[in-house]
Formats: structure tokens, C-alpha cells, sequence
């Protein structure tokens, strides 16, 4: 267990976060703007599904209660989001073939993530795999968009300190997203209390 909280904890937002905004700083520094403004665009979408599908099961109980779905993971969606465009450019100045290995690797390790968030017992399947589909959606698509571009010169050493940064925050205490967006949806919704997967098993019990 302990190898797979470590391995989730690098999808938390206070890692993944920092990461998409180095990607725009990335994408800025080498004069890239058409670029950094469509992963402004994705991503933003990506966390604004992420954040909805969660209020709404905190604040009203809309989930799947067949496949045990309460809300996109957000650790899965922003691993698979962030990490391929890392990956790819991070071998910015190489041929093809590498950034598109680089892509793979980040994905790879995206998915490893989004697997972790099941082995942790934070999500159920539906909602990891929720997560991953819409990540990869939003780097592929990225990558689909800005194929055409002509791609950016961006300093090896900010790319490096930038990775270095994210690995070392990657140990300090998680973000406390689920408590802000509890707080966010009871405000919002008027309930005192966040609805939970064991409201779907008492719903259950007393329909029988």
C-alpha cells in the first residue's frame, strides 16, 4: 500500500497543478503562444468537468450508482492530461520519434497513477478510468491541435528546474481539494451534510 499512496501522490493537485502552469511557462518562454493558449483552453475544461461531476454528487447526490460513479477523478484527468505533454516536451529539441516516446512514457506513468487511485481505495474504477479517458482526450487532442505549429525553443534549464521543483513538492502534504469543494457544494447546494456512496447503500436497503 504504501508503494501506491507514493505513486498517487503524484497526481495530487498541488504536483500536477504546478505542472500544467510550467507547461504554459514552457510554452511562454519560447514565444508559443497559439500553443499555450489551447492548453490554457483543455485544461481549463478538463478541471471544470472535474469539479462539476464532483460538486454534483457532494451537493445533490448525482452519481451512477451502477458502476459506483460519484465523479471524474481528478488525479487521473490531470496525470493524463499533464504528464504525456511533460514527457513530450521536455525532448523538445529531438527528433519525432523521441517526443513522441516521451509522450508515451508520461502516459504510461499517467495511467500507473490512475490505477493507484483504485489500489488506494480514493476511487472506484469508473471514476479512475473517467479520469484517464478525459486526460488522454485532452493531450491527444493538444497534440492533434498544435501538430501544425511550428515548435517552440524552450531552455533546457528552465525545463529541468521546473521537473526538478515538481519532484521535490511531490512529498509535501496533499492539497485539501475534496475539503474545499465539500464546503463549495454544501454552499451551494444547501445541504449541512456532503452526500456519500454509503447514502446510495442506505437508499438501497430501505428500497428493498
Amino acid at each position: 500500500m504504501a508503494g501506491w499512496l507514493r505513486v498517487t501522490s503524484f497526481g495530487d493537485s498541488i504536483v500536477t497543478v504546478p505542472a500544467a502552469a510550467a507547461i504554459i511557462l514552457w510554452l511562454i518562454s519560447g514565444r508559443a503562444w497559439r500553443m499555450a493558449g489551447w492548453w490554457i483552453v483543455l485544461f481549463g475544461a478538463g478541471m471544470t468537468l472535474v469539479v462539476a461531476t464532483k460538486i454534483a454528487f457532494i451537493g445533490w447526490g448525482v452519481g451512477v450508482a451502477a458502476i459506483d460513479f460519484t465523479g471524474i477523478s481528478g488525479h487521473a484527468m490531470r496525470a493524463t492530461a499533464v504528464l504525456p505533454i511533460v514527457g513530450c516536451l521536455a525532448f523538445n529539441g529531438s527528433r519525432q520519434w523521441i517526443r513522441l516516446a516521451g509522450f508515451a512514457a508520461g502516459l504510461s506513468v499517467a495511467l500507473l497513477i490512475s490505477a493507484s487511485r483504485v489500489m488506494v481505495d480514493a476511487h472506484s474504477v469508473s471514476e479512475a478510468a473517467s479520469g484517464a479517458l478525459l486526460g488522454t482526450a485532452i493531450s491527444w487532442l493538444f497534440m492533434r491541435i498544435t501538430s501544425s505549429v511550428i515548435l517552440p525553443a524552450i531552455n533546457v534549464w528552465l525545463i529541468v528546474l521546473s521537473l526538478a521543483g515538481l519532484f521535490w513538492v511531490s512529498f509535501a502534504d496533499p492539497a485539501p481539494t475534496q475539503e474545499l469543494l465539500t464546503r463549495f457544494a454544501l454552499k451551494l447546494s444547501g445541504h449541512e451534510r456532503p452526500f456519500t456512496r454509503a447514502d446510495w447503500i442506505a437508499q438501497s436497503r430501505s428500497g428493498l
